[in-house]
């Protein structure tokens, strides 16, 4: 597929179809799994809207051949002189009985279609809303079942994408699905009628509708085309949208002035997409429009022949009526087919979007007979000859790692942004797996152990670590969300990380709502939102503790005293600690000091110090700016 003709929101040529006609029927495959998963969503609402439609399919042309019955009566009784001069004569003559019997089963008739069509469209939209519901459940859980390696992948983010707006945009294809099932019983019934009377009429409907039909299709395609390529572009136009109209930039949006920038780069970025979108949409209407001329064409000829064999004596003004109707109505019921199979096709090219990233499978898994995780830890971690390289990168983040965590021990991690200490620790909590060597734990490697088992037993706090927009209850309870019904553990880990303090000027304590996304929440400083994020760790109550960068919105008496905490919870487990702060790496009892990926030295503070190496001199030009 090409490429833009300009990365900067410059306009593109409408992309060809991505896919030729017999790949583009091969989509279809998409339709049982998509059946499939609406059943399970609710058997009983299915079979409910499934009858009431096969009722519908029938009313058409069920009443069609009562109107039929009632200008043939009327005319019998006109040819035969039956005329009174007042209204209860007419009601009163035993001829007319016929007549009314008839007119009362068209309302019955017309009653039951707005009954039927009321109910078939609540139905179907509780199972649509089922439906949008439950995918987006079965969506959640595929994408945390998903490497870490994956969110990191841009045409990922694009897949992901695609397949969220498919949740909601593809809901009212069970409609049409249902639809066209009913539309096929109902042309059926007119097929029927006509052929008794004018075979000829259905194969004047077929020469008339197919080019429609074709138009639909390859237009339809034209149209996934152009929404499948602009994906990027349409995510950062919902990036630009969440920039320039949100609590959290808003402050710094205001302060740098960039409002005019991001409106402008909105505009000229939409106006691509829409142009892109534009030229397929005047194309569709340009041919469309030509296609529909030749149906009417089609259809008044038909009219045309059926009134001249009416006049003929042929047929009955009851069959003109009966036979002209349905055929307008079967037209109207073929092109709607037609197209709807063409839209169903295209529906099923979206479809994909949703099922190709279901069909994406994570390669960081539990192995089938997983090892007993050790309790508790006895010999600790170790690192052989590590290697870890991100995709598509040229440079390795870490390589020819090769040191020990002792079991309850702490260790530091120092170096310069972009050393590969965060990647080391995405390593030891197995969000990666190494590339080159192997990471032991207790002696046998950590792939070994159940996946789950082993993230239970490490608390990790990154320090991108999430703000969550729930109360402040649950912003800890994350930690460990299967006991968040346990307060006495929440409060316990609150104060752990002197988060309790902050929780207690809090209006509503724990169960104030934190942020100001949603209606009475408060928001935090940095230094209070870092030491609910580090109660979460204290929270799980790991084996394994890893903080990295965990004071670094704290004042000094803040990361004082909760270092002297953690020192305390600490003890007798292992712990890693990244930061930038001397004050609190020297608590450590081993200090790693990382530099372009490697190991440069591994010591105690005071041996480093006496080494005289790079971490002698970061201390002292950290020590420096004290003085």
């Amino acid at each position: 597929m090409p490429g833009p003709a300009t990365r900067r929101g410059g306009y593109r040529e409408p992309p060809p179809p991505p896919k030729n006609l017999r790949e583009r029927f091969v989509a279809l495959r998409n339709l049982p799994p998509f059946l499939s998963s609406i059943w399970r969503t609710s058997p009983w609402l299915c079979i409910c809207t499934i009858a009431l439609r096969l009722l519908r399919a029938l009313l058409p042309v069920s009443t069609l051949y009562v109107g039929k019955l009632i200008i043939d009566a009327v005319v019998r009784l006109l040819a035969g002189g039956s005329a009174h001069a007042d209204l209860h004569a007419w009601l009163g003559d035993p001829a007319l009985r016929h007549l009314w019997l008839l007119m009362a089963l068209e309302f019955a008739l017309a009653v039951a279609a707005d009954l039927l069509g009321r109910a078939t469209a609540m139905i179907d939209s509780l199972l649509s809303e089922l439906y949008a519901n439950g995918t987006s459940v079965r969506l959640m859980e595929h994408a945390a079942s998903l490497d870490l390696e994956d969110f990191e992948d841009a045409d990922l983010q694009d897949r992901l994408d695609r397949a969220r707006r498919q949740v909601a945009g593809r809901s009212p294809l069970l409609s049409q699905l249902l639809g066209q099932a009913q539309d096929m019983v109902t042309v059926a019934s007119f097929a029927v009628g006509l052929v008794v009377y004018a075979p000829w009429l259905i194969a004047l409907l077929l020469v008339a509708l197919v080019p429609a039909f074709l138009g639909e299709f390859h237009f339809n395609a034209q149209s996934y085309a152009v929404n499948h390529q602009w994906t990027p572009e349409r995510r950062e136009l919902d990036y630009l949208r969440l920039l320039g109209a949100s609590a959290q930039t808003a402050k710094e949006v205001k302060s740098f002035g960039l409002n005019r920038f991001l409106v402008g780069r909105y505009r000229e970025l939409s106006w691509s997409i829409y142009r892109a979108n534009r030229r397929v949409a005047v194309r569709r209407a340009g041919w469309g429009g030509l296609f529909t001329t030749v149906g009417t064409i089609g259809y008044y000829a038909a009219y045309a022949l059926i009134a001249w064999r009416t006049v003929r004596g042929e047929f009955s003004v009851g069959d003109l009526t009966f036979l002209s109707a349905s055929f307008r109505r079967l037209r109207g019921l073929l092109e709607s087919l037609l197209t709807g199979f063409s839209q169903v096709a295209g529906q099923a090219l979206y479809l994909d979007d949703l099922f190709s990233f279901f069909r994406i499978q994570p390669e960081i898994l539990s192995p089938a007979q997983p090892r007993p995780f050790p309790q508790p830890i006895r010999e600790g971690f170790r690192f052989e000859d590590v290697g870890f390289r991100y995709p598509g990168a040229q440079r390795w983040a870490v390589r020819h790692l090769d040191f020990t965590l002792h079991a309850g021990e702490v260790l530091a991690l120092v170096g310069e942004n972009g050393a590969g200490k965060t990647t080391l620790v995405k390593l030891l909590s197995r969000l990666y797996d190494p590339d080159e060597g192997r990471i032991l734990l207790d002696g046998h490697p950590l792939a070994e152990y159940d996946l789950e088992a082993l993230r239970a037993n490490v608390g990790v706090i990154f320090q991108d670590y999430v703000r969550y927009y729930f109360d402040a209850a649950d912003n800890i309870a994350v930690g460990r969300i299967e006991a968040r019904d346990d307060r006495a553990r929440i409060e316990q880990a609150a104060r752990r990380s002197v988060a309790d303090e902050v929780i207690g000027r809090l209006p509503k304590g724990y169960e104030q709502m934190l942020g100001k996304l949603f209606k009475n929440g408060v928001d935090l400083s940095g230094g209070e939102w870092q030491k609910i994020a580090i109660a979460r760790a204290y929270m799980r109550d790991a084996q394994l503790l890893i903080l990295d960068e965990p004071t670094a919105a704290l004042d000094a008496r803040a990361e004082f005293e909760v270092f002297q905490r953690f020192g305390e919870l600490a003890h007798g487990r292992s712990a890693v600690i990244i930061s930038h702060r001397f004050s609190t790496v020297r608590m450590a009892d081993r200090i790693v000091v990382m530099e372009g990926g490697r190991i440069e030295a591994i010591g105690s503070h005071d041996e480093l110090v006496a080494a005289g190496g790079r971490y002698a001199e970061l201390f002292e030009l950290q020590a420096a700016g004290y003085r």
